[in-house]
């Protein structure tokens, strides 16, 4: 490996500018759906080794010394999240009216999100010790920019680092105690330890380092998974989770907005295999195609399918008017309907997608006719603060709506209080692409992050309970028109709160940069 390291270090020009090109988008293939989560190793080693010979000259001030570091960082998170995130691309595609976006989505995120790459590999360089140092000190650069990411102009955390060291839930269990960014200065760590291998310094120390968090994460892995296990629940339920499969290409007019109407209910009234009713039927997000409020009849149809003691969750638009001179207003909400058909809870969606459900600078890009992805005239609005679903009889569930399921650290204290988590969400917009198996594996992570059993219901899918330990009690494939009958026990697991998996993350980011700046005193670490 020694000629290898030599040949990638002292690499130049186009060669170099590829190298961590490929690097980067060899890392994507451990992203779902392909989870390959060796390629991760094989990416970092290489993007060590690049910035390695990433040197500036002294003489060239501050930012000529950080430049050719940047450069290399900013290629690699370049490659990556083009190979990992290409897919936005779709419901662009599916509207002529914004096809000219697309570049816009294949590259121009990708550019700007390979920044947060690009200040961790130069934030890295700047004490870049030999040896084990190095990889220390890259693993915190990662750690702290990917944090940086999850909320930086609202936040877009897709894809981070970590998500890639947890595709299976005995993997996923660390996340409870020092959350994603915890996890990614780990993964960061034990990824590019095999650096040191071609290089020849602390390698003997960087691999058992490795080893020590590999076994540790198996380890609690395991026992905290049959520690969930043997915990009682607190109660029974049984829940239809509604995957209608409707395409971006209906409810166009009001004969075919009836007929989605009229499938939600068929499908909700199935007979199940043991004949036992649901307690819970859950629609997925926007599943009602139009203003229910101004559809009095809608009501009556949801009372004569529910029958006694049933629950209906349905995502829907809520329209709602702005008063005197003021334009109407429209909400991605979810609506909590008794036996009778009534509305007895409802929630809006906090976190709204920046320019599919809202628009940044609005006066301004629209003066360039740049408008929303949403087809709703000014998008949508955000509520003001979360709120807790309560169903007949008491129970609470914490609503997220579509990409709220991947922002576990804005989920609040009010959530203590839910028996479970809820996400509704429509991914028909990406088609058969990886982004929904993406956004799946990361509301995963989210449950066992929180300790709390997940009902998610998807249009096209992935639909499934997911238990508080990762684990995928039952399910619908990827765009299988049809219903999920299961009953489960709701059981929660002890989970420490966003602040202490906060102090956590960055107790653990003081030790490991001690050690990088230790190993430039210190044998031991070369």
């Amino acid at each position: 490996m020694e000629r290898l390291a030599n040949g990638v270090i002292l690499s130049w020009g186009w060669k170099r500018a590829l190298i961590a090109l490929a690097a980067g988008a060899i890392g994507a293939l451990a992203l779902p759906p392909l989870n390959v989560f060796a390629a991760m190793f094989v990416a970092f080693t290489l993007l060590v080794w690049l910035i390695d010979g990433a040197a500036g000259s002294p003489e060239s001030g501050f930012f000529g010394r950080i430049l050719p570091a940047f450069g290399i960082g900013w290629l690699f998170g370049f490659g990556y999240f083009v190979a990992g995130l290409w897919w936005l691309a779709s419901p662009l595609l599916a509207d002529p009216e914004f096809k000219w976006a697309v570049p816009l989505a294949v590259a121009g995120l990708p550019a700007f999100l390979a920044i947060f790459y690009g200040l961790a590999a130069a934030l890295a360089r700047q004490l870049w010790p030999d040896g084990l140092g190095r990889i220390a000190m890259l693993a915190v650069s990662f750690a702290i920019l990917e944090w940086l990411r999850s909320f930086v102009l609202t936040g877009f955390p897709w894809n981070a680092i970590g998500y890639t060291a947890m595709p299976v839930p005995i993997m996923m269990q660390p996340v409870r105690l020092i959350g994603v960014e915890g996890m990614t200065l780990l993964a960061v760590f034990v990824y590019a330890v095999p650096a040191l291998l071609g290089t020849g310094k602390g390698a003997r120390i960087g691999i058992l380092a490795a080893a020590l968090l590999l076994a540790a994460d198996f380890g609690y892995g395991y026992y905290a998974m049959h520690r969930f296990a043997a915990r009682p629940g607190k109660s029974e339920m049984s829940i239809r989770l509604v995957q209608p499969v409707t395409g971006l290409d209906e409810g166009d007019t009001d004969e075919s907005r009836n007929a989605i109407f009229d499938r939600l209910l068929k499908l909700s009234k199935l007979p199940t295999e043991g004949g036992k009713k649901p307690d819970l039927i859950v629609w997925p997000e926007t599943a009602i195609p139009f203003i229910l409020t101004e559809k009095q009849e809608a009501f009556t149809r949801i009372a004569e399918m529910l029958d006694d003691k049933q629950t209906l969750i349905a995502g829907t638009v809520r329209a709602e008017d702005g008063g005197a001179g003021s334009p109407r207003r429209y909400y991605n909400s979810a609506y909590v309907f008794d036996s009778e058909g009534q509305i007895v809870s409802a929630a809006d969606k906090v976190h709204l997608v920046p320019f599919g459900e809202y628009m940044p600078f609005a006066s301004l890009l629209r003066s360039w006719g740049v408008d929303t992805i949403a087809a709703l005239p000014g998008g949508y609005s955000a509520a003001v603060s979360p709120s807790l679903l309560t169903l007949p009889g008491g129970r609470q569930l914490y609503p997220l709506i579509c990409y709220e399921a991947i922002f576990p650290d804005e989920i609040g204290p009010v959530a203590a209080k839910a028996s479970a988590l809820i996400n509704l969400t429509n991914d028909i917009w990406f088609g058969r692409t990886p982004g929904p198996y993406q956004h799946f594996h990361q509301a995963q992570v989210t449950a066992v992050e929180l300790g709390l059993p997940m009902i998610r219901s998807a249009n096209s899918g992935i639909s499934a309970i997911i238990a508080a330990d990762g684990q995928i009690i039952s399910g619908a494939n990827i765009y299988t028109s049809g219903v999920v009958d299961t009953t489960f026990t709701l059981k929660s697991v002890s989970s420490l709160n966003s602040s202490a998996r906060s102090t956590n993350f960055w107790l653990l980011t003081v030790l490991i940069f001690l050690i990088a700046a230790f190993s430039r005193v210190s044998f031991i670490f070369r």
